[in-house]
């Protein structure tokens, strides 16, 4: 989904305003913030509205089909209107040729490892040059010293803990777009974590392609769970993982989650599928014998974890059969968020030449038949925390109703569902950016209903659940 930033300021005489357009990952957000970082610190105005700018930088995204097909939308779309186009992201680093061929607008395209000389490449495009700035093989990886301005609220943050990745799924085209692992080391990640806390973030996002691997460019082996209790130390309430793998989720990675107060008992296993054949063909052979296990060691020790995933279905050689066992293993397993894509074959990926191409509608069906069966789960997981009380992250409030959005730990930003939060007893409310205890009193497929809760009310649940226990 495009989505502009939320940054704007006054340029200086002496220096243009430069719009920017966003587009696709949260990782790819990271990597616009620093370029805004960047040129603000230049001198340049920086604006999320078009129409201030005759230059617009486009981040773009190339990871399934639709993504490139709104990337392209957007350029033709800016190209129309006269603008002139810095193309940065996944889609300028695949398709470099071919966009400066086809665009004359283009004065630059920007490659996902190159965004750090995003002021130089501007001021090339000032002196006339048209530039291609794409590193072949990207090795660069941001660290807390480099300019970032940030387009979340200011309660939430994203910190890249890692860039690029080492496996090689045979759908995925990121390892050719973004290069190999590269980690950060855990001293970089804690500063730039208590950066964010000294600007009120109360909630930290921790992304990578596969942050479970993360440090195991750096030791030999994964570190993820030195890094979660070395965050333990810095004051944000909470921090959630995205992108846990199975086999990084090791008996030390599992203590780390149940140990460490602000890390989240949130896990995003991008699992992809059930079968092993499919499996195999993926790529991912290693993911069959461990998956069950795995997810059966996370419920024992951590209760109250909640288990989000993503599927693909429709990948080429996938039968009935085999996608008649992904339904039975989710039905099993009654994970809390669901997310499911349909095969999107990528050009220089393996997936993209395999025998056995299942035809598009056959694939749309399938996603409409797994997404069928995992509503009444998801409806059925939420309906579980109606009458508890738990922290909600207030992100936006309707003064004509009194009535607030936000987000508690089972929900990440932007994938999954909100937490719709009336005034308690007296009129309580809060202000966005703050958290507050909410009793949840409804429940719907996909969000949570509930009433802010004073400290009576409280005191009372805390005194009734006691007597409830003697």
């Amino acid at each position: 989904m495009s989505q502009s930033t939320a940054a704007s300021t006054a340029a200086p005489s002496s220096k243009p305003t430069v719009a920017f357009a966003h587009l696709g990952c949260e990782k790819n957000r990271v990597d616009t913030e620093h370029m805004l970082g960047l040129l603000a610190q230049a001198g340049y105005g920086v604006s999320a509205d078009e129409s201030d700018a005759n230059v617009v930088v486009v981040n773009t995204c190339s990871f399934i089909q639709d993504a490139r097909e709104e990337s392209v939308r957007t350029l033709v779309e800016l190209a129309e209107q006269g603008k002139e186009l810095i193309i940065a992201g996944c889609l300028a680093q695949h398709f470099q040729d071919e966009l400066l061929e086809s665009l004359p607008e283009a004065k630059a395209i920007v490659g996902t490892g190159d965004y750090q000389h995003i002021v130089s490449v501007l001021e090339r495009v000032e002196a006339g040059e048209r530039v291609k700035q794409v590193s072949a093989n990207p090795t660069f990886v941001a660290d807390e010293h480099l300019p970032r301005y940030r387009t979340t609220s200011e309660a939430v943050a994203y910190l890249k803990v890692a860039e690029g990745c080492d496996y090689r799924c045979a759908f995925c085209i990121i390892p050719h777009l973004r290069g190999d692992q590269r980690s950060r080391t855990i001293e970089s990640i804690v500063a730039e974590a208590q950066q964010l806390a000294a600007q009120g973030v109360q909630e930290l996002v921790l992304i990578s392609q596969i942050t479970t691997n993360y440090g195991l460019d750096l030791a030999g082996k994964p570190q993820l769970a030195e890094l979660l209790r070395a965050l333990g130390e810095v004051e944000i309430p909470w921090i959630r993982v995205h992108y846990a793998y199975p086999t990084g989720l090791t008996e030390a990675v599992l203590a780390a989650y149940r140990e460490v107060p602000n890390v989240l008992p949130y896990l995003d296993l991008p699992l992809q599928h059930s079968h092993p054949e499919v499996l195999r063909a993926m790529n991912r052979p290693w993911q069959a014998d461990v998956t069950s296990g795995v997810l059966r060691r996370i419920r024992e020790q951590l209760p109250d974890a909640v288990l989000r995933t993503t599927f693909i279905v429709g990948f080429p050689g996938e039968t009935e059969e085999h996608f008649q066992h992904l339904l039975e293993f989710v039905a099993e397993q009654r994970f809390d968020h669901v997310g499911v894509f349909t095969f999107s074959p990528e050009d220089g990926t393996p997936a993209a030449d395999l025998p056995d191409q299942v035809p598009a509608e056959v694939a749309q069906e399938r996603k409409d038949r797994l997404m069928a069966l995992q509503q009444p789960i998801a409806a059925e997981r939420n309906a579980a925390w109606v009458g508890r009380i738990v922290d909600v992250l207030i992100e936006q409030e309707n003064p004509s109703t009194g009535e607030m959005l936000g987000r508690c730990a089972r929900f990440a930003p932007e994938v999954d569902g909100e937490v719709r939060v009336l005034p308690g007893e007296g009129g309580l409310c809060a202000a966005p950016g703050t958290m507050v205890p909410v009793r949840i009193t409804a429940a719907d497929t996909y969000d949570l209903v509930g009433e802010v809760v004073g400290a009576k009310a409280m005191v009372s649940d805390a005194l009734a659940a006691r007597q409830a226990g003697a």
